[in-house]
């Protein structure tokens, strides 16, 4: 029997949480306030974090924490002292990305699984096995620079209890497995430490040296030239091959997205996946030109397979970013078919729009008839506050948690 392999997906806040538990997440990664790689995502405070897994435990998923900056001494005390409240907060692992640390989180806390960041880059059996020695841990997420015919060598070379998971969606650091000095050394900003101003993402020119003033870009992109930035990654059509190698865990990127995207995301590998594990490889084909479409309707670049397939063909020059669809709305209070719902009002459309509804079940299409704004009962042809409440009827039954997505005006 082929491994269920879990869909792990990125939470920065309880919005995105909600988002990605709804929309089929199996697990979610997200951080504290310190000691994770994404300072400036929401993250989550004690009480927040308690609430968070609390919720993820209530809907059937797990909630993994994120302690994976590189440490220093003086934040070793600190780090244990998080991780024990983030026991007490319930959360189902650790992800740590520092041996030192990770040895001494179980040492001190050895209830506390430990799963080893790609922060790490490891990429050879030898190095995971020592993880599990000295550190006890479960799971290894796997350096995003290995092939997919070396990560079934090692799966093959290890214990069968050390899981293992790789990434599969979303923006690729330019840097060895993310140990990036690039924002740092620009900004004081490091990366190393959460606080990654992706410097490699911005328009760059080269200026040869005696003709000062003479910016000369180094791609002919209409978007602008990014000289560091590689291609986001997707490996959706890939999976059976995943699941081949052995990987125990998909992980989704983005701990800084919006709730529209982690629920776009989620659902197009929720969907796919079910259709890989339920009806076959000849289902989940079917399926892919449709799902790869859904992909196209959440913010994203350029995509190619990274590094799963030998060296990514071209290996940057991403431009800039594309979505297809762009999130309106989200329903507040569900109704059935041809009853008013709740909407909060994300971005402006107008009766008469063709809208999708984003459910669980996959994407529904319907024209939008009515708009009444709940607060006055004022019956209006469009709005353009943004958090504006409507209420809507629709063709069909909608459920509280639901997204509304409109096309994207400015989409080329």
């Amino acid at each position: 029997m082929k491994q269920k392999m879990e869909l792990l997906a990125p939470v920065g806040g309880m919005e995105q949480l909600k988002a990605a538990v709804r929309f089929g997440a199996d697990a979610v990664y997200g951080g504290m306030k310190s000691y994770g790689l994404r300072a400036f995502a929401g993250n989550f405070d004690p009480e927040q974090l308690k609430e968070a897994a609390a919720y993820a435990h209530s809907h059937g998923a797990r909630f993994y924490v994120t302690m994976n900056i590189l440490a220093q001494d003086e934040q070793l005390a600190g780090m244990v002292e998080a991780a024990r409240q983030a026991v007490a907060c319930g959360v189902d692992a650790a992800i740590v990305s520092d041996l030192g640390a990770a040895a001494l989180l179980h040492k001190e806390i050895p209830q506390l699984p430990i799963h080893v960041s790609t922060q790490a880059n490891i990429t050879n059996a030898a190095t995971a096995k020592l993880w599990q020695q000295v550190a006890g841990v479960e799971r290894i997420v796997l350096s995003r620079e290995l092939s997919m015919e070396q990560i079934a060598a090692m799966r093959k070379a290890l214990p069968e209890e050390l899981e293992l998971e790789a990434f599969v969606h979303g923006a690729m650091c330019v840097a060895y497995s993310g140990r990036c000095l690039l924002s740092a050394a620009l900004l004081g900003r490091s990366g190393n430490k959460g606080a990654c101003a992706q410097p490699c993402r911005w328009q760059y020119h080269v200026v040869e040296e005696k003709r000062p003033g003479e910016y000369m870009p180094v791609t002919e992109d209409e978007h602008g030239t990014y000289l560091f930035s590689a291609n986001d990654l997707c490996m959706l059509p890939h999976l059976p091959l995943l699941q081949k190698a052995g990987i125990a865990s998909l992980k989704i990127e983005g701990r800084m997205k919006t709730a529209y995207y982690v629920a776009t995301v989620v659902s197009a590998y929720r969907q796919a996946l079910d259709l890989l594990e339920e009806k076959g490889e000849a289902a989940f084909l079917d399926a892919l030109p449709r799902l790869m479409t859904e992909l196209e309707k959440a913010s994203h670049r350029t995509s190619n397979t990274g590094f799963y397939f030998g060296n990514p063909q071209p290996p940057a020059g991403a431009g800039g970013f594309s979505q297809s669809m762009e999130y309106v709305g989200d329903i507040v209070a569900g109704a059935k078919a041809g009853e008013a719902a709740l909407i909060r009002l994300k971005n402006r459309f107008f009766v008469g729009d063709s809208l999708e509804v984003l459910t669980p079940q996959g994407s529904k299409p319907f024209t939008v008839t009515d708009m009444i704004l709940a607060e006055t009962g004022e019956a209006v042809q469009t709005t353009g506050v943004a958090g504006t409440l409507l209420r809507m009827t629709f063709p069909f039954e909608v459920g509280a948690g639901d997204l509304l997505r409109g096309p994207n005006r400015n989409h080329k």
